[in-house]
């Protein structure tokens, strides 16, 4: 069993720290963790963030609490070093990246040819809009707009070309919003756009756990059955942001696929 989303954003950057998140994998039956961080820990990606701080005094707070307090080298100062000693598990590094169309260029510029095992692209902005912060957030915004452009914006990061894989594919729904008309054609040509580009999609728990009243667990039905339908490959994951939810509902995902 494979948990492909472990931030590593709450601890120091040591062996120690590592261990402590192999150790779960292991209790867990893991045969293969991914550990990644948010791009937006780091001051060389502060940068794409400018019109999401615009959008709203309540992000441009929380990210300059959050944001830049790396650089990338120290990163892969860790990445290096791990690599260089044994451990019981297989161990995958990675960035998940916000997706903004308009940075392409720029992420390519900055995270390509750094040594990464994946590049993940995730949606946590519609237009600015953080959706996945506060339910509260949503009593002002059109759910259908919304829904539409996440899903537009998701087609584009698959279309982009940089990523391995796309996080959360529909995280949209983690408070329980649902749009007035079938999504089916966005899940079609999600589908088809990742595995046109020979990428994976994500079978998640981290939505569930954070949300287990509005959210189901894994990718909605439809379109699950969509990416299997397009043979687009599904990794099992917790999301997990500590050691104790590393592996969390790891069982549960896969038999989600069968």
């Amino acid at each position: 069993m494979v948990d492909g989303h472990i931030h590593l954003e709450r601890g120091e950057y040591s062996r120690e720290w590592v261990s402590r998140f192999v150790d779960q994998a292991l209790a867990c039956g893991l045969h293969e963790i991914w550990l990644l961080e948010h791009c937006y820990r780091f001051r060389e990606f502060v940068p794409m963030y400018d019109s999401v701080c615009t959008y709203s005094d309540y992000i441009n707070t929380w990210f300059h609490q959050k944001a830049g307090v790396l650089e990338l080298s120290d990163y892969l100062h860790l990445i290096h070093d791990i690599r260089q000693h044994p451990f019981p598990i297989k161990i995958k590094f990675g960035l998940e990246i916000c997706y903004f169309k308009e940075f392409e260029s720029f992420v390519v510029d900055t995270a390509a040819g750094k040594g990464f095992d994946f590049l993940l692209g995730s949606v946590h902005f519609v237009d600015g809009f953080a959706f996945d912060h506060k339910p509260e957030h949503w009593s002002h915004v059109d759910v259908d707009t919304v829904y539409r452009r996440f899903f537009e914006t998701s087609i584009d990061l698959a279309n982009s070309g940089i990523y391995d894989g796309i996080a959360h594919p529909d995280s949209i729904k983690l408070f329980g919003h649902l749009p007035s008309f079938s999504l089916q054609p966005y899940y079609e040509e999600l589908a088809c756009s990742l595995s046109r580009q020979n990428m994976y999609a994500e079978q998640s728990s981290g939505i569930y756990r954070r949300c287990p009243g509005t959210a189901e667990l894994g990718m909605t039905h439809d379109l699950l059955v969509c990416m299997k339908r397009h043979h687009v490959p599904i990794i099992t994951v917790s999301d997990a942001h500590c050691p104790k939810d590393v592996g969390a509902k790891i069982p549960e995902l896969a038999a989600l696929l069968e």
